[in-house]
């Protein structure tokens, strides 16, 4: 077992004194630049750690309106959404930082109609400068809960730097076209919006995620940077059908070393739109696809850049297919995948810092949990889990992974 010191000090959140803990879980073998952040009187009996700073970055789970230390939810979306801003500034102040140091944000809402509530609360939380972010709907594995949020943020002596693309008009909601730390570019999740006059461009599936692309190309540009550095994206299609038509589409973007990727469906905020695409660049030469055989497919399994592996969102199939209808299974064989993914890196899942986890069924949250909880190191990663429908039918889970070596 690998040598855990943990300081014990405290705090309580939103109380008078407003003392902050400060977890420090550091393993041997591993950078002291590594460690997890976990506020005293958030602890829930889930395997997923609150924060995990990682070399120049922090990333938060995926936090909901919880009374901390509780799964019980207040009633009412306002509440709910002050209350994850809150449990999230926690961990942030935990880790010495606060929202100005936010750089990308993810919103996943039980129900598209709280979007304009939610985001008059969310844009409170963020002065000049907001975090990029994509918002979209998916079901949430506690009971009640209306909204789940995740984060990522830049320790306060990294510059954090706005990406204003002169090209695209800017956004008329609380979040940023990018955000720059150091040799690495986050990107909002960008719809087919008139560059001009940010209203919906229009037009199917192959147009709509043509202008997606340019848009996200326009944010490369400011950044000095191109399509070939973007190493992770997230695809969000509001209608599974219209997959392989993106795919088309999105493999003329990315013809040699594509980005690793996860796609999908889930609700959009705006009917007009049909897919949603969030991206991340890192500018490194010595960027590499880390993988054991040629793939055709439009994405890499896992890509290795910055000391950083970014793998793509993968599924429970092994060398006889799926386990049809066995979640623990699936869940097993898509982490052994994952496994052997980070193991061509020279990494294990003692490296991952950051895990997103769809579901097909968020029923299925409890027994995914129990395998998860079982094969993943101790302390966990940052996590966030949420339901939505895979592109592939008999796939019962997804996950994918950023580890730091």
């Amino acid at each position: 077992m690998p040598k855990i010191i943990t300081p014990v000090v405290s705090h309580r959140f939103r109380s008078a004194s407003l003392t902050l803990a400060l977890i420090l879980v550091q393993v041997a073998g591993l950078s002291a630049q590594k460690r997890v952040i976990a506020p005293e009187g958030m602890e829930l009996d889930l395997p997923f750690s609150p924060g995990v700073i990682a070399g120049d970055l922090l990333y938060l789970s995926g936090q909901i309106g919880n009374d901390p230390g509780t799964l019980n939810v207040p009633p009412g979306i306002e509440a709910q959404v002050h209350q994850t801003m809150d449990n999230l500034g926690a961990v942030l102040k935990a880790a010495g930082m606060d929202f100005s140091r936010v750089v990308s944000t993810n919103v996943y809402l039980a129900d598209a109609r709280d979007f304009a509530k939610m985001n008059e609360i969310y844009k409170t939380y963020f002065e000049d400068g907001p975090p990029i972010r994509a918002t979209v709907q998916a079901d949430i594995a506690i009971p009640d809960a209306r909204v789940e949020i995740s984060m990522i943020a830049a320790r306060p002596n990294v510059e954090r730097k706005v990406i204003r693309p002169t090209g695209l008009r800017s956004p008329a909601l609380p979040y940023s076209w990018g955000i720059q730390v150091g040799d690495t570019l986050f990107i909002a999740g960008a719809t087919a919006r008139n560059p001009e006059t940010y209203q919906p461009s229009g037009g199917d599936i192959t147009a709509q995620t043509q202008r997606v692309l340019q848009n996200v190309g326009l944010v490369l540009d400011q950044a000095g940077m191109g399509y070939e550095d973007i190493v992770n994206c997230r695809v969000f299609l509001d209608d599974a059908r219209h997959f392989q038509s993106m795919n088309e589409v999105y493999r003329s973007f990315f013809k040699v070393a594509p980005p690793t990727r996860a796609t999908v469906r889930a609700k959009l905020m705006n009917p007009a739109f049909l897919s949603e695409i969030q991206c991340s660049a890192v500018q490194d030469a010595s960027k590499r696809v880390v993988s054991s055989s040629a793939s055709t497919s439009p994405i890499s399994p896992a890509i290795l850049a910055s000391g950083r592996l970014f793998t793509s969102g993968m599924v429970g199939r092994g060398a006889s297919g799926y386990a049809k209808g066995d979640i623990k299974a699936q869940t097993r064989q898509t982490l052994s995948n994952l496994k052997a993914a980070l193991a061509q890196a020279d990494m294990d899942f003692d490296d991952v810092v950051n895990v997103m986890v769809y579901v097909s069924d968020i029923r299925h949250f409890q027994a995914m949990n129990e395998v998860y909880r079982e094969l993943m190191p101790s302390p966990p990663p940052a996590r966030a889990t949420v339901g939505v429908q895979l592109m592939t039918p008999d796939a019962l889970v997804e996950i994918m992974m950023t580890a730091v070596k």
